[in-house]
C-alpha cells in the first residue's frame, strides 16, 4: 500500500485561498494576447499570403489529423470563406501519408503558396521539394524545432530560439489564428477574429496546453461563446452534452475523443467536415460517424492496452513497448494508459513491415522530447514537445532504443518523475456540498496548469463496491469516512473495476464534479487514485 500524503484539513475559505494563489502572478485578459507580429516570420508569411490573394494565386493548406490540427484547418478555411477566397485544404492520412506535410502529400497539391498548421517544423524534405517546384512554403507550428530547420519561405513557431513571442505554450490553432489576424490586417478586412474563440478553446483543451494566462482567457471566453454560438457544430455539441454550461472537462472527455477518432482510425476529413458543417443535418451526420468511430476506438484501445501491459519491463524508468500490428491510431492513448497505471513516461510502438511507429507520453516534469532526441541515432523520424512526442525507427533497433533511453533517463532528477497531481487536502464530510461546488466553479476552466483540486479520504470503511455499465467496467464505491457518523459518501471510478478490499478499509484521492441529468444537478465524487 502506498504511503498516504500528509495534507491539511480544508474548509471552504482555505480552499478558496489556495486556488486563488494559482493565478496571482498571471494576467488573464484577452487584451494581453501579444500582437501576432511578435511571432518571428509571421509578418513575412502574412504579406506573402495577402499578395497571393491579391494576385489570384493558388493557395493550399496542409493540416494535421489530431484535434488541434483539424481545428486549425477549420479556422483557416472558415477565415478564407469569409474573404471569400478559394483555399485547397489537405489533412494527411495517418496510415497512407504519415505525419505532416510530406513528399507524398505535396504530389497531390498544385499551388503557388502552401502553408501548414500544427505541423512542418521538421519537414526538411518537403521544403526542398517546394523549393525545387518554385512553391513558397510557409510553416506554422508549435512543436519543438530540431537542430536543422526546413529551408522554407517563412517559419512561424514560438518555440524557435530566436522568436520573441513571449507566450511559448500555445497550440497550433493559436499560431494559425494569429497569422490570419495579420493577413486580415494586410488586406484591410473587417473580420472579427473573436468569432474563432470557440474553436481555439477546443484546440487548446484537446492539445493539453496549460490553462494559464492568455490560454485561460481564450478558453473561458471560447466556452462562453460556445454556449450561445449559432454555428452548427456547436449547436450539436450543446445538444449532445445537454448541460447548462459547457466545461473544459466536457470538451476534454466527451468531444475531443470523438473528433480525434476520425484521424486515429479512418480519415480526419470526417472531423473537418463536422467542424465546417453549415447545417444541423450535416453536423449531426458527421457527429454520428465520429461517435461510431469513437466506440470502435475504445474497443481497439482496450485490446491494445491489455497486450501492451504484458510487454512492460517494470524495472525501466521509461516504458518502451512494441507490438506487431497494434493500431497505429491508438498507440498515443495506450501510452497515456500506461503512464497512468505505472506512473512513468511511456512510449508505445506499432510494428508494420519492419517499421516501428508510435507515440510517447510523459509525466511530471520529465522532458520526453529531449530524452528521445538523445537516441536520435536509432530513429528515422521524431517530433513533438516535452510531454508528448511521435517517433519511428526500424523494428530491429527497438531494444537498443529502449536500453539507450533508460540509460539517458538516469541523469533525470528523480523528483521530475513525480506526477503533477498533488492532493490539496482533506475535507470534512459536511464540507462536500453545493457551496463547495459553487466555489470550485469560480476557478474553472480546469485542465493542464490548473488541475481540478484533488482531495483525500483516509482509511474510510468500505460499505459496498458495485460494478456497473453495459460491460461492468465502472465501479461505484460507498464509503463511511467516520466511524462515529452513519453518513456515507458515494464515489465513482470510471473505466476501473475495483474489488472489495480484505481490510474493509480504503484510502483514495478524488475530485468533486457537477453531474447534470435531465435537468437535475447533483455532486459526483470521482476516484482519482486508490492508495
Amino acid at each position: 500500500m502506498s504511503t498516504l500524503p500528509e495534507v491539511p484539513l480544508l474548509d471552504h475559505t482555505s480552499l478558496g485561498s489556495f486556488l486563488a494563489r494559482r493565478f496571482e502572478a498571471q494576467s488573464e485578459k484577452l487584451s494581453d494576447i501579444p500582437h501576432p507580429n511578435n511571432l518571428k516570420d509571421a509578418q513575412k508569411g502574412a504579406e506573402r499570403i495577402a499578395r497571393a490573394i491579391r494576385n489570384n494565386e493558388r493557395i493550399a493548406l496542409v493540416g494535421d489529423y489530431d484535434v488541434d490540427g483539424v481545428t486549425s484547418t477549420a479556422i483557416v478555411k472558415r477565415f478564407f470563406d469569409l474573404i471569400p477566397y478559394p483555399l485547397t485544404t489537405t489533412i494527411p492520412n495517418r496510415f497512407s501519408d504519415g505525419y505532416g506535410v510530406s513528399k507524398n502529400v505535396l504530389e497531390r497539391l498544385d499551388a503557388d503558396v502552401i502553408f501548414t498548421v500544427d505541423n512542418g517544423i521538421n519537414a526538411i524534405e518537403a521544403a526542398e521539394v517546394c523549393r525545387l517546384r518554385g512553391i513558397d512554403l510557409i510553416i506554422t507550428d508549435h512543436h519543438t524545432p530540431g537542430d536543422i530547420l526546413p529551408d522554407a519561405y517563412a517559419i512561424i513557431n514560438p518555440k524557435q530560439h530566436d522568436c520573441p513571442y513571449p507566450f511559448k505554450e500555445i497550440c497550433g490553432a493559436q499560431v494559425g489564428w494569429l497569422l490570419m489576424g495579420l493577413v486580415k490586417q494586410e488586406l484591410n478586412l473587417t473580420i472579427d477574429m473573436r468569432q474563432f474563440f470557440p474553436f481555439l478553446a477546443l484546440a487548446i483543451i484537446a492539445d493539453v496546453m496549460p490553462l494559464v494566462g492568455i490560454n485561460r482567457a481564450i478558453v473561458k471566453t471560447g466556452l462562453e461563446m460556445m454556449q450561445t454560438s449559432s454555428l452548427s457544430p456547436f449547436l450539436l455539441i450543446r445538444d449532445f452534452l445537454n448541460r447548462s454550461n459547457v466545461s473544459s472537462e466536457d470538451i476534454a472527455f466527451q468531444i475531443a475523443p470523438r473528433i480525434n477518432s476520425a484521424g486515429r482510425l479512418e480519415d480526419a476529413s470526417i472531423a473537418l467536415d463536422f467542424l465546417l458543417a453549415d447545417t444541423s443535418e450535416r453536423a449531426y451526420h458527421q457527429f454520428e460517424l465520429l461517435s461510431a468511430l469513437n466506440t470502435l476506438r475504445k474497443e481497439t484501445e482496450a485490446q491494445n492496452t491489455a497486450e501492451a501491459m504484458d510487454h512492460v519491463n517494470r524495472d525501466d524508468s521509461i516504458i518502451v513497448v512494441a507490438g506487431e500490428h497494434w493500431n497505429e491510431g491508438v498507440v498515443g492513448i495506450v501510452a497515456s494508459r500506461l503512464v497512468n497505471h505505472f506512473q512513468k513516461p511511456a512510449i508505445v510502438l506499432s510494428i508494420h513491415n519492419g517499421i516501428a511507429k508510435g507515440s510517447g507520453r510523459s509525466i511530471g516534469n520529465v522532458d520526453l522530447y529531449t530524452l528521445i532526441k538523445s537516441q536520435e541515432k536509432h530513429l528515422q523520424k521524431f517530433g513533438g514537445h516535452k510531454m508528448a512526442a511521435g517517433l519511428s525507427m526500424s523494428s530491429d533497433t527497438v531494444t537498443a532504443f529502449r536500453l539507450g533511453i533508460n540509460e539517458a533517463a538516469k541523469s533525470v532528477n528523480p523528483s521530475d518523475f513525480i506526477p503533477h497531481n498533488e492532493i490539496v487536502g482533506e475535507l470534512e464530510h459536511e464540507m462536500i456540498n453545493f457551496q463547495l461546488l459553487e466555489l470550485l466553479e469560480q476557478f474553472e476552466p480546469y485542465g493542464e496548469g490548473n488541475p481540478r483540486p484533488r482531495f483525500l479520504i483516509r482509511e474510510a470503511d468500505v460499505v459496498t463496491v458495485k460494478l456497473f455499465g453495459s460491460d461492468q467496467s465502472h465501479s461505484r464505491i460507498e464509503l463511511r469516512p467516520s466511524a462515529v457518523s452513519p453518513k456515507t459518501l458515494e464515489l465513482i471510478a470510471f473505466r476501473r473495476t475495483l474489488e472489495y478490499p480484505e481490510t474493509k478499509k480504503m484510502s483514495c484521492s478524488y475530485t468533486v464534479n457537477k453531474n447534470e441529468w435531465n435537468g437535475r444537478v447533483s455532486l459526483q465524487l470521482m476516484v482519482e487514485r486508490v492508495f
